[in-house]
Formats: C-alpha cells, sequence, structure tokens
C-alpha cells in the first residue's frame, strides 16, 4: 500500500487499478489484527487513533472509526464517520440480506450487522472472504464472541445470515467519486 502513495513515487490516484486499491485496504485492516484497547474500554493509543480520525473523542464504540482509518490511509472515498448507518448508503449497497445481491462482495468492502434493539446497523467491518455460508471479516471493537463492544481488531468467521447489508465503496470509487455523484443526486432533489 505504502509503494502506491509514498512522497517519493509519483501516482495518480487513476492510475491505481481496482484490485490494487482492494490490495492496500486489505494490507491496512490486515496490519491491525491485534490490536488491543490498553487502559479501560475503548481506550488505548490505536483505538483512540482510529477515533480521532472521524473526529472524536476517547472512550467511544470504535467499529466504523476503524472502518474509515483504514479507508483515509487508503484513499478510499468514503464516510468520515464513526457512526455505523454513514456506510449504508443505499448507492453504495451491493448486498441486503434477503433483498438483493447486485456483485459480490470482496475484500475491502464493508459489511454491517443490523441490532433489531437499536432498529439499525450497529456494527461495521471488512468482508475479507465471501462464500457461500460463511463470511471471513476483520473488525474492530469486537472480541471472540463476535460483539459488539469488544476490546480489539480480530479476525472473524461470520455466518453469511449474520450480515444485513454489503457496501462497496471502492468499485464505486473508481467509477465515479462521491463527490460528483453528490452533486448529480443534489441537482435532481432540487429538480
Amino acid at each position: 500500500c505504502s509503494h502506491l502513495f509514498s512522497q517519493n513515487t509519483v501516482t495518480q490516484y487513476s492510475s491505481i487499478s481496482e484490485e490494487e486499491l482492494r490490495q492496500c485496504v486489505k494490507e491496512l485492516y490486515d496490519s491491525q489484527v491485534g490490536v488491543r484497547e490498553v487502559g479501560g474500554e475503548n481506550r488505548g493509543v490505536s483505538v483512540e487513533m482510529y477515533l480521532e480520525s472521524v473526529g472524536l473523542g476517547r472512550s467511544l464504540a470504535w467499529c466504523a472509526a476503524f472502518v474509515s482509518w483504514c479507508y483515509q490511509h487508503a484513499r478510499v472515498e468514503a464516510p468520515k464517520s464513526g457512526w455505523v448507518p454513514s456506510y449504508a448508503l443505499q448507492r453504495k449497497r451491493i448486498y441486503q440480506r434477503g433483498k438483493f445481491q447486485k456483485q459480490k462482495p470482496q475484500s475491502g468492502d464493508v459489511f454491517m450487522i443490523w441490532y433489531h434493539k437499536l432498529n439499525r446497523p450497529a456494527h461495521i467491518g471488512f468482508v475479507d472472504h465471501w462464500g457461500d455460508k460463511w463470511v471471513i471479516t476483520v473488525e474492530g471493537n469486537t472480541n471472540d464472541n463476535g460483539s459488539r463492544e469488544g476490546d480489539g481488531v480480530y479476525r472473524k468467521r461470520r455466518l453469511k445470515k449474520q450480515v444485513w447489508a454489503v457496501s462497496d465503496f471502492i468499485t464505486t470509487n473508481k467509477k465515479q467519486s462521491t463527490k460528483e455523484y453528490a452533486i448529480k443526486e443534489f441537482t435532481n432533489i432540487t429538480k
């Protein structure tokens, strides 16, 4: 990933392939597996770094901040947000359980889990591998039990039926920037 964006290398973003961008995101999230909270719940140097990347302070839930931190470092246009529903944009969703699958989720896409008590998606992480029955994920603020209030960054194996939706910010990033799409969407709303 660093070879794509190092200061000594002049790489035009438009010349980076989707495959290279997915690999970059994968390298970033893989490099964080094993990070653990230190000094209390939702605390520690790395956890606070994720939270700061989205403008949040200490001791807050950080699964979405982890996703944003990885995307920011890979220069993927995605929400700069620590709130999971920010990533559930209809135009970015490629899979929704029981409703549709526009394309097969790939490494670097983000999955979300719906929590009925909250009536919203409330946990997020990266798809590493999408299988027929199982999904291999990398996610922050989870634990061995798959909690949304965990203690670190883990590689998990989840049943596909646990996943509410998947959003793709990489493929759509290469086709049309979020900013361009937002301008068109706003124009359509105001007509």
